[in-house]
């Protein structure tokens, strides 16, 4: 009896430390994601400039769904380019982390040189890319003059398929080292038996790929898969830094869109409310494609 109450107080004392630990965190996760949403929902019934605010009521979501085309258009783009960029940067972040997996010679440099461009700032990587595809003295247009392939400087941002084509390019050449470092996480946990025991019974490269790699990082690849449509959805520095939504806001995405309401950008005029609602809208609607993500690929957990 005395030992199961000395073992009840240790575990209480374990307890009791193991809260401490994680309450500045969660004090922080509290403060920093929950009273911002409770602020967002508030003021997405007011008319709220920064300094002035009155109760509207359901104003701003009727502004939003009866005359707002731009919202409608941004999220479109929005779309376009996530998913258009992830056709590339899945298959080839799988690609990269498959070649890496053989245990050839110098691939702990090349893990290292396709990871850094996530490290790197992605205003940089906006502005980097904009200098080097601009009109005029750009490093591209120089190279495709060189080889031959063009005669004429290409104006790369004077349309919306081209400047989406380049945000995508930049995009991807970000992003692909940290989906790389994901899925060779996943294939290094495969037990390398199952392909050794797959080459005996004579199975190609292909169908050990389809019929032990893929199953196996399946689960891992449902997650990296989320998290890349998510985070794709939620662009928005990189346009911020490149184009701006330019040309006549054919590359404006949802988020900054939204963003210039917040913070009187493009000419316009602070509307907090109005933008907390646009805020509230976009957040149910990468809820609910989470949702169907989540919910089709319900074969490929565990």
């Amino acid at each position: 009896m005395k030992r199961q109450d000395s073992l009840h107080v240790a575990n209480r004392k374990d307890s009791v430390q193991a809260v401490i630990m994680i309450a500045p965190m969660m004090l922080g996760f509290v403060l920093f994601t929950y009273v911002p949403i409770i602020y967002i929902l508030r003021y997405a019934f007011y008319n709220y400039n920064g300094f002035v605010s009155t109760f509207i009521g359901w104003e701003n979501f009727i502004r939003l769904f009866s005359r707002d085309k731009d919202y409608w258009s941004s999220l479109v783009t929005t779309f376009i380019l996530g998913f258009g960029k992830l056709t590339l940067e899945i298959p080839m972040a799988l690609l990269l982390a498959i070649l890496l997996n053989m245990k050839l010679k110098g691939t702990g440099f090349f893990r290292v040189t396709l990871f850094l461009p996530a490290i790197i700032s992605t205003a940089i990587v906006g502005l980097v890319f904009s200098l080097m595809f601009a009109a005029f003295d750009g490093v591209i247009n120089g190279m495709l003059r060189d080889i031959g392939l063009i005669r004429q400087n290409i104006n790369w941002f004077g349309s919306k398929w081209t400047a989406l084509f380049v945000l995508g390019l930049a995009s991807v050449w970000q992003n692909v080292g940290v989906n790389m470092i994901f899925f060779l996480v996943a294939l290094q946990r495969i037990p390398r038996d199952l392909y050794e025991c797959a080459s005996i019974d004579g199975a190609s490269h292909w169908k050990q790929f389809l019929n032990i790699t893929l199953p196996m990082i399946g689960p891992m690849f449902q997650i990296i898969l989320l998290m890349a449509i998510v985070g794709s959805l939620k662009m928005a520095d990189l346009i911020l830094a490149s184009t701006n939504g330019q040309p006549a806001g054919t590359t404006e995405v949802v988020m900054t869109y939204i963003f210039k309401f917040f913070f009187a950008t493009a000419g316009r005029r602070t509307e907090i409310g109005y933008a907390s609602a646009m805020s509230v809208i976009t957040g149910l609607i990468l809820a609910l494609v989470s949702m169907i993500y989540l919910k089709s690929t319900k074969r490929m957990q565990l």
